[in-house]
């Protein structure tokens, strides 16, 4: 393996093999349904090395897998889509979920850790010059709090923008991690669970695309105080809100992006693509406004909801063009 030259991407998280039924409604507790089932790639980490690379970054994943099938296929999977994969080799299996979806789209799902939770500091470190020459360093929380932050350490130190998806919404993110990060991309969930957590404020999930925009721009202060937050809203879009003095060359200190138009059938996996192709699009242009990245990101993000599956369903640059020419 080389290292990677400045401009490009790396992820650090997770390999998951997605094990995803699809059936009318989703089941409640104590209630047996028949669905269809199939199987395919995913994890946070991985989809959103995916979705990165097909959006045009070169990226290196950093993760954890098994000596299993599971492993093999990882590996198959990131040489197809030109991915440096830099894994560590563990005794336990690789990463699993459980995906239910139904018939609006809409997903429950259940994760079963394995060799990701063995993804450590000392692992990342072996890969500080390809953290360091990145310009986007891009985590999740599906692998250890400490491995996410040893690698946003090296980020910063080399100068590469510092990007936390800080899911799933029951992860619990260090003070560390939380000054190391200068922009994070909670979703509705995400967003109340760590305001909750970090500040002691209830707010309701539900809701929260209803606040005006001051309301919801104090909040993101309060979770991060120094950059940015950018809050995926499903169908209502997203909502971006920087610090002050630091708007990274937008002309307002918050603001809206519409949803795309598109036909969801499937939204497994649009928050992960939603994170690789910003991640991929501050790579390649990082000199542009932050709001045309966030729109890149949101019209990609949409455009994966109209394919089944998590990584498989991330479209490339080339059909994000096509579909939306503007």
């Amino acid at each position: 393996m080389t290292d990677l030259p400045n401009g490009h991407v790396v992820v650090v998280g997770s390999f998951n093999v997605d094990h995803v039924w699809a059936l009318p409604v989703l089941p409640r507790p104590g209630e047996t349904l028949a669905g269809t089932y199939h199987t395919g790639p995913g994890g946070k980490g991985f989809n959103q090395a995916t979705a990165a690379a097909r959006a045009g970054a070169r990226t290196a994943f950093v993760c954890a897998l098994g000596d299993d099938v599971g492993g093999q296929w990882a590996r198959a999977l990131a040489s197809a889509d030109g991915i440096d994969l830099r894994a560590l080799r563990s005794d336990a299996p690789t990463g699993t979920a459980g995906i239910y979806v139904d018939a609006d789209g809409r997903n429950s799902i259940v994760i079963g850790p394995g060799a990701n939770a063995q993804l450590s500091p000392a692992f990342i470190d072996e890969h500080r010059a390809a953290i360091g020459a990145a310009n986007v360093v891009l985590t999740q929380l599906e692998t250890p709090v400490e491995s996410a932050a040893a690698a946003f350490a090296l980020a910063r130190a080399a100068g590469a923008l510092t990007l936390l998806n800080p899911a799933p919404a029951d992860a619990v993110v260090s003070a560390q991690l939380w000054a190391l990060s200068d922009a994070i991309t909670p979703n509705e969930t995400e967003f109340c669970a760590q305001l909750r957590r970090q500040t002691g404020t209830e707010l309701d999930p539900d809701t929260l695309a209803a606040l005006d925009d001051a309301q919801l721009h104090a909040h993101c202060r309060a979770l991060l105080p120094h950059g940015s937050v950018i809050v995926t809203l499903g169908k209502s879009g997203c909502f971006v809100s920087h610090a002050d003095g630091a708007l990274r060359g937008d002309a307002q200190a918050c603001y809206r992006v519409a949803a795309a138009a598109v036909r969801a059938v499937d939204t497994t996996g649009a928050g992960d693509a939603f994170n690789g192709a910003l991640a991929a699009s501050l790579a390649r242009a990082g000199e542009r406004p932050f709001g045309e990245h966030i729109a890149y990101a949101n019209r990609y993000a949409g455009l994966s909801t109209e394919r089944a599956g998590a990584a498989a369903a991330m479209p490339n640059d080339a059909d994000l063009r096509a579909r939306f020419p503007s």
